[in-house]
């Protein structure tokens, strides 16, 4: 299991143990990843504490979801919140190119934070028949995240001017960065789509987040972008 996979398997593992009837605040001593887990059921706070990185549970090709049920490494759930987790890669790359504009790179963060939730929410498939309480235990993208996004689109799309042609990746490095940032976003979202019982607002926070990422990508050429010339070079 990669490191993230992981993070969100011990996420959800302390949730499952709540459901068990465990306090929220019992230690994960015995997690096979050798770290412990604290949950605060009145916030999304989780303290996590891992302390051996191998476990050798996935050397035959499966994995743990984050209800405990194990799948292929290859299952759409895994593909989809492995490009989540690529998608993050990408933006802690960009958040590090010289010239990305200060606003941009706490609301890069943020996404990062944000993107961890996505994880989060696909590693755990919704059981069905489940009480409302117990499924309100669950980590869940919310629409007010989606909303977020939504608000830095609108403000700095209202300082771009309109657009009089595609736009080809490139410009300055942290455009072209975030161009890279935008189709691994598209691609997770697809790989999103794949999964059945996907969280109707993940698949939203990812559409809006691309949206986003090619406006960024916009701002941070400052105007003097790269415009498609249809048939140029024939």
């Amino acid at each position: 299991m990669a490191a993230p996979e992981r993070v969100w398997a011990v996420v959800a593992r302390s949730q499952w143990r709540v459901r068990a009837g465990f306090s929220p605040d019992f230690p994960f001593t015995t997690d096979p990843c050798g770290g412990d887990l604290t949950r605060s059921l009145g916030s999304t706070l989780v303290t996590v504490n891992l302390t051996k990185i191998y476990t050798r549970l996935g050397d035959d090709g499966e994995t743990h979801l984050g209800d405990m049920s194990r799948v292929s490494k290859v299952d759409v759930r895994i593909e989809a919140y492995g490009t989540v987790d690529e998608l993050n890669a990408q933006i802690g790359v960009a958040v590090t190119v010289a010239g990305m504009p200060e606003a941009y790179v706490g609301w890069l963060r943020h996404i990062q934070n944000d993107l961890f939730d996505v994880g989060a929410d696909l590693s755990v498939p919704e059981p069905a028949g489940k009480a409302d309480d117990e499924a309100k235990a669950r980590l869940r993208v919310l629409p007010e995240q989606v909303t977020w996004l939504e608000a830095r689109c609108d403000e700095v799309n209202a300082t771009l001017e309109p657009l009089k042609s595609f736009v080809l990746p490139g410009g300055t490095a942290a455009a072209a960065q975030l161009h890279v940032c935008r189709t691994v976003c598209r691609r997770a979202e697809r790989r999103t789509l794949l999964v059945e019982d996907a969280n109707p607002q993940v698949v939203h926070y990812l559409n809006r987040c691309s949206d986003l990422l090619f406006i960024l990508s916009r701002g941070a050429n400052a105007g003097d972008e790269p415009l498609w010339e249809p048939g140029r070079f024939r």
